[in-house]
């Protein structure tokens, strides 16, 4: 598991309306990765677009079923066994987009 891969769970989230869905890794290379950590960080995402700078629209061409948005603001954390599914990699500048989105979300200056 490392930064940047986006993960599907099957399993029903009340915070997403008792729906299963997709969210993308935020934690860390180091903690992601660790087998002695059973938790990550992800930003989940959403099938709506709302255009915000907290947001990265993400779609087919990303390994998803639908254009959709992955948003930053509503971080969450996830036990790794939840994340059912691996999907794919996000591409370098989606991954660019990713850090700047994380960045406005948590209001950490340049």
């Amino acid at each position: 598991m490392n930064w940047g891969e986006i993960y599907r769970t099957r399993e029903r989230a009340s915070a997403r309306g008792d729906k299963p869905g997709f969210y993308v890794v935020v934690s860390r290379d180091f903690i992601a990765g660790h087998d002695d950590v059973t938790t990550v960080i992800c930003a989940p995402v959403y099938g709506e677009v709302l255009g915000l700078q907290t947001e990265v629209a993400v779609g087919p061409e990303d390994g998803l079923p639908r254009s959709s948005a992955i948003r930053c603001d509503f971080l969450m954390l996830m036990f790794k066994h939840k994340l059912t599914g691996f999907v794919a990699t996000l591409p370098a500048q989606k991954r660019l987009e990713l850090k700047e989105a994380l960045r406005r979300a948590l209001q950490v200056d340049r």
